[in-house]
């Protein structure tokens, strides 16, 4: 795969890299699009879990691009996205200031905005916040998350954090203030299913942005989790769908799903189509590198149906031969089976941020600050460890990588 084309496959999966079908979506360039006709045509949206508020089905997630972010940003709005991603992380707040500073007034109001940072404890949310608040030039910010729980705490310390009373007064005195709408957590590691059944049963955060894959096993401890979640009216957003050979799922996809081309739709609108075929998602996370990304999915977002059991099926057999190189799904089953310490499935995932999303300093940091215990898979029985993970990853080509290339 060429340099772009990893590029190309950026934060939020695969589903951002497809833009085959995109040629053919007719829409109006940017500066055409007068404020009234785009807010003609905003997304279908569903209901963020108990909060009583509606978001667009496709949200638009943020990064460091200072030379296109406020064409992207724009051009979201005129495709009738109305649900904006970033974080302290991303270095994208100020370009998401910009983009409303210059657009007319009353749009702000018109966007459910969402930021994150990362607290070591609750008691730190409030600094946080007017923080994210003053990078973001705005008053308020609907959903503010606290940024990968899971990785930079143990599982005891995030569980108690999501089932606290420290985190039930801090999220009271915010709301209190004015300045978050709702908060809640987003998390992609691999302890995730026993944070969000704790969050569950507690039934204090609003809403949690967590990876996910559209084709869990009914008993997965990922898709118990979601049920207790979604039962709890604790609102679900997607991100990290899916990432790896975006060449392989072009090839596959069509190989596999022959109706989908029968629908018109590419291999990404169709995988769009699976993530919203669940209902208990609310919005799916996206960034969106160039115009032609984001017209795909935001037509994918208009036409959207639900696909049918069998063609779900059918994705995940093309995906699977596809071959990723990152498992949403990860629970750590491929380090038990493989007898090994080392974290393969979050090895993989720096690969993949790497190789597909092109953020290569920020992977390199990742991995430089894990312990020597979990990088160390030497020894490790990877041939069990691939059949063990449920994406099949194939870790003996793999992590070699990950080592020549991170290390």
């Amino acid at each position: 795969m060429s340099e772009n084309t990893n590029s190309a496959l950026h934060r939020r999966g695969f589903l951002q890299a497809g833009a085959t079908a995109a040629a053919a979506l007719s829409m109006a360039p940017v500066s055409q699009a007068a404020p009234e006709e785009a807010a003609s045509k905003v997304l279908p949206r569903r209901r963020l879990g108990k909060t009583g508020v509606d978001v667009t089905i496709l949200n638009q997630g943020t990064w460091r691009s200072p030379d296109s972010l406020d064409r992207l940003l724009r051009m979201g709005y005129a495709n009738g996205i109305r649900y904006i991603d970033t974080a302290k992380s991303y270095g994208s707040e100020p370009g998401v200031a910009k983009f409303f500073e210059a657009m007319p007034a009353g749009t702000r109001k018109e966007y459910f905005l969402v930021t994150k940072d990362s607290p070591r404890s609750p008691r730190e949310l409030a600094t946080m916040l007017d923080q994210r608040l003053a990078a973001l030039k705005t008053d308020y910010i609907d959903l503010f998350f606290i940024h990968a729980l899971g990785d930079h705490h143990s599982l005891d310390d995030a569980i108690g954090i999501v089932k606290g009373q420290e985190l039930k007064e801090a999220m009271e005195a915010i709301k209190k203030s004015g300045k978050a709408r709702f908060i809640g957590f987003s998390t992609h590691h691999q302890t995730r299913p026993q944070i969000m059944e704790a969050a569950a049963e507690a039934g204090i955060v609003d809403a949690i942005m967590v990876a996910y894959v559209p084709w869990l096993d009914k008993d997965a401890p990922l898709n118990r989790a979601l049920d207790a979640c979604h039962k709890r009216g604790i609102g679900l957003i997607s991100m990290k769908q899916v990432a790896g050979n975006g060449e392989g799922i072009l090839r596959e996809v069509p190989k596999h799903v022959p109706s989908l081309a029968e629908k018109g739709l590419s291999p990404y609108q169709g995988l769009l189509h699976a993530i919203w075929t669940d209902e208990r998602i609310s919005s799916c996370c996206v960034s969106m590198r160039n115009t032609d990304q984001l017209r795909e999915n935001t037509h994918a977002a208009r036409v959207f149906e639900p696909l049918k059991q069998a063609e779900m099926e059918q994705l995940h057999k093309a995906i699977l031969a596809a071959g990723p190189s990152f498992c949403a799904n990860c629970d750590g089953s491929c380090s038990r089976a493989a007898g090994t310490d080392a974290r393969l499935g979050e090895l993989a995932r720096l690969y993949t941020y790497h190789e597909q999303y092109g953020f290569r300093g920020e992977a390199r940091e990742l991995y430089a600050a894990l312990p020597d215990k979990d990088r160390d898979w030497k020894g490790a029985d990877l041939d069990a460890a691939r059949h063990a993970c449920p994406n099949r990853l194939d870790f003996a080509s793999l992590l070699p990588e990950v080592d020549r290339k991170l290390a």
